[in-house]
């Protein structure tokens, strides 16, 4: 298992200093921020970056509108379009692939049309049908989309990572993979580890959050329990932070580092 930590949580006047600090707390990945990528110039700064770094660059989160579900063609079509890009950008970088939720609880949502279908039956039939095309062009460029399940507040529309680990196992392919939250799934699943091992044949990314949404060591998650499994089951992708943070980044990501790597010892 590798940590990496989003590019936003880091200071450094530029992603190569950025990466230079990552470096120096004991990170081995990078999770670009979609909204740097989507200027040719900033895709072009990161890729020079990352090219002489020991930091790799591990997924892509953010940066565009995650409607994979929208009740509008035309918005579907363009978060798609989006996705398809980032996968291109995954699999020229050597990264996994782009992270999204199917919808947000504010967009405008499919209608509840029961009897017939449910919202959310609906919304995940839908999903599937969107994530097919997705996964096609996932599989065909060498990268993957990372299917982030989310808690009720955020989004109901996907909420479980064995639902969504169903949603990939249903296209029969490698071109998705569950992308686990510890924050949310520490919301919505009722044993974290438990959850993990039942989706390690489709797990393919981690976010690294405490309960309180902060870096990992500032709340009561269990860490080692969850990290026993992941072992167990042979997960060797990344894990990256997607928090906020308790103090400047130079204290609290290293400070966090050293907690998560005693948890990895603690867990052999």
């Amino acid at each position: 298992m590798k940590l990496s930590c989003q590019e936003g949580l880091v200071s450094g006047e530029s992603f190569a200093k950025k990466l230079r600090n990552l470096e120096s707390y004991g990170f081995e990945g990078v999770e670009l921020a979609g909204g740097q990528i989507n200027e040719e110039a900033g895709l072009a700064e990161r890729k020079a970056a990352l090219k002489d770094s020991p930091v790799k660059a591990s997924s892509i989160c953010g940066g565009f509108e995650a409607e994979m579900v929208h009740p509008d063609p035309k918005r579907r079509r363009a978060c798609a379009d989006t996705l398809k890009r980032y996968l291109d950008i995954s699999a020229d970088l050597g990264a996994e692939g782009p992270i999204s939720v199917p919808i947000f609880n504010r967009n405008d949502r499919l209608p509840d049309m029961s009897p017939w279908k449910s919202q959310h039956e609906a919304e995940i039939e839908l999903l599937g049908c969107v994530l097919e095309e997705l996964a096609r062009h996932a599989e065909g460029v060498g990268a993957c989309l990372l299917l982030e399940p989310l808690n009720r507040y955020e989004s109901n529309a996907l909420r479980d990572v064995e639902e969504a680990a169903e949603l990939c196992r249903n296209s029969g392919g490698s071109g998705e993979r569950v992308m686990a939250d510890f924050f949310h799934m520490h919301i919505e699943q009722p044993n974290t580890p438990d959850s993990f091992e039942s989706v390690s044949d489709v797990l393919g990314h981690v976010h690294l959050a405490d309960n309180t949404r902060k870096e990992p060591g500032s709340g009561d998650i269990d860490f080692t329990a969850s990290f026993k499994v992941l072992k167990r089951i042979g997960f060797d992708g990344f894990m990256a932070f997607e928090c906020g943070l308790t103090d400047k980044s130079e204290i609290a990501l290293p400070r966090s580092v050293t907690f998560l790597k005693q948890c990895l010892a603690d867990a052999e």
